[in-house]
């Protein structure tokens, strides 16, 4: 595979594939579960894709003549188009205790999740994939560990990072991170023009039967516009012409295709002054430049939504640390009623790191003041920072930094 880019997740992969009976590599369209797993098996498994319709018809209709026909150890592309096969798979593992048997794809969380708690619960190890993180896109993966804010970190990254310019990280935005993007010389619209097609066409009638593809792919550019904003349902119903349940809906499905990503608020009982709306981030930030209509990198850096995308872009990077090193994301954001913000919150063995993004190259404790906040919760506070645009990392207090983009 001379064009394959090695990724963050494939030492966790080759971990859980020695304590589980199955593995489950969720995620998007198109970011690479399959090109990794059949990476990962060096041709050592059978392969077999339910989006062949007499496969999938195979494996709901005859189970049993599924895994005769295909025989473990194997990898089933899209499991979630036979969902009756599951209970086989099941079986198959309860006679044999064979670890490593199974490897399954999946890309609509929602139909699958069920079927797999309801299954191979405590059978299957199961991990999120995006699209390429930054350190994959420059063939560095392994320095891709859970982000946090710490000088061991910082001064790691400072050794294995490519300083990028405003124009480098606006290219690298409005291209987008799917690996066939990243790897290979394609035309970016006609590629976002198919990935949207495809999506309407397969997952949204799958997930939500959606009549009106029309209004749907309305909806979807609403969401694209509202990314790093406060989600407003009522404004995203309005602007599309749809009630606010049929927005309701329509979000779990792109939360559930993995479009976009809910950020919680941070918040427990002791305080009530707290806002508990969650933010929309888009999960690439190529598929949200084109669904907004920014033609250049030029443009997008220089337009309306320049900032939002900075941040959808710092925050997707942070999440794929986590996700990509097989770890649950600890990532929520601040905001009260007096309008204090934090953007991001790292929670790890119960201390907060406070983060800023800033579309700005100079910093100062003014940009930090709304960490004294978070006193009141009574937790440590661990080291914070903001990331921005310089070239290298530089105190701003004793336990706070500026943090360049290109370190993630």
């Amino acid at each position: 595979m001379p064009d394959y880019l090695h990724r963050t997740l494939e030492c966790y992969l080759k971990q859980i594939d020695r304590q589980f009976s199955a593995v489950l590599v969720t995620g998007p369209r198109q970011v690479g579960k399959t090109t990794l797993l059949r990476y990962l098996s060096k041709n050592m498994r059978t392969y077999v894709t339910l989006d062949d319709p007499l496969n999938a018809q195979l494996a709901n209709e005859e189970p049993r003549l599924f895994l005769q026909r295909f025989k473990p150890p194997l990898l089933i592309d899209e499991i979630q188009y036979a969902p009756d096969l599951l209970p086989y798979i099941k079986m198959h593992i309860d006679e044999t205790h064979q670890l490593g048997a199974f490897w399954l794809t999946g890309s609509q969380q929602f139909q699958l999740m069920k079927g797999i708690s309801e299954s191979l619960a405590g059978r299957v190890g199961i991990v999120n994939l995006l699209g390429l993180s930054l350190k994959e896109q420059q063939k560095n993966p392994k320095v891709s560990e859970p982000f946090l804010p710490n000088v061991f970190q910082l001064e790691n990254r400072a050794k294995n990072s490519v300083t990028l310019s405003l124009q480098d990280i606006y290219r690298i935005i409005w291209r987008g991170q799917f690996p066939v993007i990243c790897s290979s010389v394609v035309n970016r619209d006609v590629f976002y023009s198919s990935y949207v097609q495809t999506y309407l066409q397969r997952d949204i009638r799958d997930l939500a039967h959606v009549g009106d593809i029309h209004t749907f792919l309305k909806f979807l550019r609403a969401a694209a516009a509202r990314t790093g904003q406060l989600l407003n349902m009522s404004d995203m119903s309005r602007d599309c012409g749809v009630s606010p349940m049929t927005a309701k809906n329509w979000l779990s499905v792109l939360e559930a295709s993995g479009i976009i990503y809910l950020l919680e608020p941070y918040h427990n009982n002791i305080t009530s002054r707290l806002i508990k709306t969650p933010k929309l981030y888009f999960l690439d930030t190529g598929l949200c430049a084109y669904l907004t209509e920014w033609s250049t990198a030029e443009t997008l850096e220089a337009g309306s939504m320049s900032g939002a995308i900075l941040e959808t872009f710092i925050f997707t990077e942070i999440l794929k640390s986590y996700w990509h090193n097989g770890k649950r994301a600890p990532l929520y954001y601040y905001r009260d009623k007096d309008k204090k913000e934090i953007d991001l919150l790292i929670i790890r063995d119960d201390i907060i790191y406070p983060l800023e993004f800033k579309k700005s190259a100079r910093v100062d404790k003014i940009t930090i003041q709304s960490f004294h906040v978070l006193k009141k919760f009574n937790k440590k506070i661990g080291t914070g920072g903001v990331v921005c645009l310089i070239n290298q990392y530089l105190p701003i207090t004793e336990n706070n930094f500026a943090i360049p983009v290109s370190y993630l």
